[in-house]
């Protein structure tokens, strides 16, 4: 009994928050998750304009968009749907620093992976930033990589209706 009890106050002692350490050296702060420092302002319907500003793919991406954003969060998920495209998926926060928000979502269709990254600056009831996107096509007879697709966008969002919606009059 008194060496487990041993093993286990090793073990936290290992694991204290002053030693254990995530990717890109961030300090694990106990208790409080990524998805819990996303502000409220982001969550709400968008209207998102996006512009291309560079691809490896002329033809496979569209110049530019017009998307609606509905972005919530029940209990710790949050999720991304965009009902134009019929869209619907849950983003995982990684990085959450003063205005500053990144989020990445990832979809399978058949034997293609699209990878989603966004960056964006939130001042209240809108938002500038960057879309990188990634389609990744995969081999269905031994899983290899066949193909990889990219592309970047510039992003503007401006709030529809939501927790901090401002009516100017």
């Amino acid at each position: 009994m008194r060496l487990l009890l041993c093993f286990i106050l090793l073990f936290f002692t290992i694991l204290s928050p002053h030693s254990v350490v995530a990717n890109d050296s961030v300090v694990l702060k106990t208790g409080i998750s990524l998805d819990e420092m996303v502000p409220d302002a982001l969550f709400g319907t968008w209207r998102v304009k996006s512009d291309m500003l560079e691809t490896n793919s002329k033809g496979t991406f569209k110049q530019n968009n017009v998307d609606l954003w509905n972005i919530s969060k029940s209990n710790s998920v949050i999720t991304l749907d965009n009902p134009f495209s019929g869209a619907k998926a849950s983003i995982s926060i990684r990085e959450v620093e003063d205005n500053k928000i990144v989020f990445e979502k990832e979809g399978r269709y058949d034997n293609k992976i699209l990878s989603d990254t966004v960056e964006l600056y939130l001042d209240r009831d809108k938002f500038k930033g960057t879309n990188y996107l990634k389609l990744t096509t995969v081999s269905d007879v031994d899983g290899r990589i066949m193909e990889v697709q990219t592309a970047k966008y510039s992003l503007i969002g401006d709030k529809v209706s939501g927790y901090n919606v401002l009516i100017e009059e």
